[in-house]
């Protein structure tokens, strides 16, 4: 068996299994999950239809490079959402199924194993899935800590010059998760910079990118941020998205990569051996929901409404503000996270997931610890009940 499987961690929803085991909520209390970022707003209707009135889709083996009419939508919404000039659907557009299984995935593309002490940096706190990719592609991952005291930015001071020169993958996520943050134009052109210095690829991980609060100002994209600073080829940069948080279908599994057109070729390549074409059915569906903007509208509604509603109990308990985008609170917990977390759920049967589960000890600290993340995915009335009973409980 491949000796790098021994390096992952488990997963962060088994940990938390672990954490209550044993423990018995009272049952006279309904359970509320806010722990896992999964969208629970109804899928719309007109995204079921579209999956319905394209099932002779299954009756063909799917291309991997995805048929051209979805490659040409995600194109024009790329160009739409992010005022670009121009996108190659040939050449700078790929399908594929959900962010995370590419993310993964460009990893194993990416990393030159031929070269020792090849790195993969990413956030801290993180996605997993970054964590995991570097060590199966026989890479090392190393963490730039987001802590308050860098406003939740990337510490790339932390690396040495001669640690960067063996980076050859950055994950970067904007808006953050679990914090929220947003990239800034200076922040990317920094990034820009080093990776035009050590010649490593950024991977942009933007799943949350539709969930924001001012329909006047969306966040900032990366290849938006690299068209503005004169990269209209999207040099070393490749974004990831997704319809699961955007649309609310997790179970559709169906997202984008855009930019470097070389690195999609060759990522195109391997893509054709690892197997993992979108189905003819997903992406007639997928087409329809990325050509709608008014369902997506209506789910940022809907999350203003919580984060409107649950901010005024949750600030004067946890110290929570208002993210840059996303559906999380980060919240700062008066103790150990963990122990917050499983007396939370062992006194109110609400489920929150303690931030150390979601980071690793680098630089001296675990910058998750003492905090956990809060989904505002459950519907309001089950989002305003449990901010009232985390707020009688740390009352």
């Amino acid at each position: 068996m491949n000796p790098d499987l021994d390096q992952l961690h488990p997963y962060p929803f088994e940990k938390l299994r672990a954490l209550f085991a044993g423990v018995q909520p009272p049952t006279g209390l309904s359970p509320i999950r806010l722990s896992i970022g999964e969208p629970q707003h109804e899928t719309p209707a007109f995204i079921k239809e579209a999956v319905v009135s394209a099932l002779d889709g299954l009756s063909t083996y799917p291309t991997t490079a995805g048929i051209d009419p979805l490659r040409q939508t995600i194109a024009d919404w790329l160009k739409q959402r992010y005022g670009l000039p121009n996108v190659d659907a040939a050449t700078q557009v790929l399908p594929v199924n959900g962010s995370r299984e590419a993310l993964f995935a460009f990893a194993q593309c990416v990393v030159d194993g031929s070269k020792p002490g090849a790195l993969v940096a990413s956030p801290n706190p993180f996605y997993q899935i970054y964590e995991g990719a570097a060590y199966l592609a026989g890479a090392q991952p190393v963490f730039l800590n987001q802590t308050p005291a860098n406003g939740f930015g990337l510490d790339l001071d932390s690396l040495s010059p001669a640690e960067w020169s063996r980076v050859q993958l950055l994950y970067v996520c904007s808006p953050g998760n679990p914090t929220g943050r947003v990239l800034t134009l200076e922040d990317w052109r920094t990034l820009f910079a080093l990776s035009d210095k050590h010649g490593f690829v950024i991977a942009a991980d933007e799943c949350y990118s539709e969930i924001y609060f001012d329909e006047a100002h969306p966040p900032l994209g990366a290849l938006e941020a690299a068209a503005q600073l004169g990269r209209d080829r999207f040099e070393r940069l490749v974004v990831f998205s997704s319809l699961s948080k955007r649309s609310n279908v997790p179970g559709l599994r169906s997202g984008f990569v855009a930019g470097d057109a070389a690195i999609l070729k060759k990522f195109l390549l391997y893509r054709t051996y690892h197997g993992c074409a979108m189905s003819v059915t997903v992406q007639k569906a997928s087409i329809a929901a990325w050509r709608d903007e008014t369902h997506v509208r209506e789910n940022r509604r809907l999350y203003r409404e919580k984060f409107a509603a649950l901010l005024p109990i949750l600030s004067p308990v946890l110290g929570v503000s208002m993210p840059d985008a996303g559906f999380y609170f980060w919240a700062r917990t008066p103790g150990d996270d963990a122990e917050f977390a499983r007396e939370l759920f062992a006194r109110t049967h609400v489920t929150v997931l303690p931030g150390q589960y979601l980071a690793r000890e680098a630089h001296g600290l675990n910058p998750g610890r003492n905090y956990v993340r809060i989904a505002l995915v459950a519907d309001s009335a089950e989002c305003l009940e449990a901010a009232e009973r985390i707020a009688a409980f740390l009352s």
